[in-house]
């Protein structure tokens, strides 16, 4: 057997190992270590040395750093009550509309996902905090719930989010470019999602209740509160795209921010501090033993030349560039329903992107980088709510036990369909992703 015929092979290994609900990193981990045994014709002196070598470039990476940093950010952002205050100031504003609870957890969601960078955190913390209130106003539990899932998926999308990171550093592309480029596309994602709901409550009047209008003063005291997150997002990104510090201070300065609110909170204590310090621990764990497997799995690619194959053999097809891309995203959509995020994306960007990279989409390849990066961690992103594997759909079924997941199922579909929405308008229009880059 070939080495290139042995790569396409390992695909087939790897899937059935990930059916079988062995842990992808062990799984990637495991097809890459066999493969290179296959090609060295049984020599284990090089896998050994690939070994070694394989796992001090990788997490000697300066870049990495910024990973556990994000994580602690969010752990303390957790802690520090700034949940409460985004929900009560976005509920205080948006309340008393027809599905307005809702839009106000979809903003809140929105507004956490600007300081902690994970999609099942902001769905778990958003989800203690809203759907006591959603309950109470008369929601339906499979309404409330699609809800909070959706709004969960914004952690990823709105800056800082760690997955971008994993992407530049697979792509080798700017990080602070990266976050400027998912601004806008995080924003037609909350409101996209705010119109779903406003269309789901006209078609199902049942599904959500009112609630009276908040005096003015009041709101404008409710959004003073969540000054914390506008000053931490507004010196975490905005320093970091001003070149005041790099990616991985900016995390860091991000973190220590969000760990003095905590602080001044009166949340922080040495308890709760050793647990957010485990918890970040054990997170990071996860990614890098993730990160591991994909880096030595993507090198036995690599090896038999599977990526070049097939980059080579879409150019020879004469396919258009658009039609290449909407069978990735496509495949994206799909394979999204059965795997987490941070697998898919260590493991097909590398297949991917040189195909990608070698189409002519009138734009220069960094642009065509960044722009690509975007529609695959939104395309990703739809995967957490799609069934019947959306991990955020288990993360808030654990929150609320009452409710059947096939009411949340249900309800979902209608912000999967404002996701496609989104993904159609921002393949259409690329510099709508591009609008704030310079250049």
């Amino acid at each position: 057997m070939s080495r290139l015929e042995l790569g396409f092979w390992s695909f087939a290994v790897l899937l059935g190992m990930i059916f079988l609900r062995a842990p992808i990193g062990l799984a990637m981990l495991l097809c890459g270590f066999g493969g290179w045994y296959y090609a060295m014709n049984g020599n284990p002196v090089p896998l050994l040395a690939k070994l070694k070598s394989e796992t001090y470039t990788t997490f000697s990476s300066y870049s990495l750093s910024i990973i556990p940093m994000f994580l602690l950010m969010g752990q303390f952002a957790t802690l520090s009550g700034l949940s409460s205050a985004l929900f009560k100031a976005a509920e205080s504003f948006l309340g008393h509309r027809r599905g307005g609870v809702a839009m106000a957890a979809v903003g809140a969601c929105a507004g956490f996902g600007a300081i902690c960078g994970s999609s099942l955190a902001t769905a778990a913390t958003m989800s203690r905090v809203a759907l006591p209130e959603l309950r109470r106003y008369g929601y339906s539990g499979g309404f409330s719930t699609a809800t909070l899932a959706a709004g969960g998926t914004l952690g990823i999308l709105i800056p800082p989010s760690v997955i971008l990171v994993i992407y530049a550093i697979i792509t080798e592309q700017n990080i602070a470019k990266l976050f400027l480029a998912a601004f806008i596309p995080g924003i037609l994602a909350a409101l996209g999602y705010m119109l779903t709901i406003s269309v789901y409550v006209r078609l199902f009047p049942k599904s959500a209740g009112t609630r009276p209008p908040v005096p003015m003063a009041d709101r404008w005291k409710a959004l003073g509160a969540t000054w914390p997150v506008l000053v931490i997002f507004a010196l975490v990104v905005g320093g970091i795209y001003l070149g005041w510090f790099t990616p991985t201070e900016g995390s860091a300065i991000g973190a220590m921010g969000t760990g003095l609110v905590a602080l001044l909170s009166g949340s922080l204590n040495w308890p709760v501090f050793r647990e957010s310090l485990l918890g970040t621990a054990r997170t990071t764990a996860m990614i890098f033993f993730i990160v591991l497997g994909a880096a030595f799995y993507n090198g036995f690619l690599a090896l038999s030349g599977v990526p070049q194959f097939m980059a080579d053999w879409v150019l020879t097809q004469g396919f258009s560039p658009w039609l290449v891309l909407s069978i990735i995203l496509v495949f994206y959509l799909i394979f999204g329903c059965l795997m987490d995020s941070l697998s898919m994306i260590l493991l097909t960007v590398p297949i991917f992107f040189p195909v990608i990279s070698a189409m002519d989409f009138g734009m220069s390849p960094e642009h065509v980088a960044i722009w690509f990066g975007i529609l695959v961690l939104i395309v990703v992103e739809v995967g957490l709510i799609t069934p019947p594997v959306g991990m955020n759909l288990f993360i808030i079924n654990a929150m609320d036990r009452e409710t059947p997941m096939t009411e949340t199922y249900k309800a979902v579909m209608f912000f999967v369909g404002s996701d496609i929405l989104r993904v159609i308008i921002l393949v259409m229009f690329p510099a709508i992703t591009l609008f704030l880059l310079p250049g």
